[in-house]
């Protein structure tokens, strides 16, 4: 993994709601670096196959993304706002609606 690991894990320790939070960052963060490590790989490649399944563990990459935001916003209400105020940001600076 090439994001540093700032979570200790101490031998059956319950994480707080604050500590869980921290370790799916931690998890997302692994997660975009394994995406963008397959599809680096998969561009490097001439053979087919071997770009074929770098770029589908990419994809399952994604979805883990996913799943570890999806809980993230169940445990942290300010993350969820800040991302909605984001994505108004966008929308407004693209001319969206």
């Amino acid at each position: 993994m090439l994001a540093k690991n700032p979570v200790e894990l101490p031998a059956r320790k319950v994480f707080s709601k604050e500590e869980l939070a921290q370790a799916l960052r931690l998890a997302i963060i692994a997660e975009l670096d394994a995406i963008n490590l397959y599809e680096q790989l998969a561009s490097a490649s001439d053979d087919p196959l071997v770009k074929k399944v770098f770029l589908d563990v990419a994809k399952e990459e994604k979805t883990h993304v996913g799943e570890f935001l999806s809980l993230l916003k169940k445990l942290d209400p300010e993350q969820v706002k800040e991302l909605e105020k984001g994505e108004k940001e966008v929308k407004e600076l693209s001319g969206e609606k």
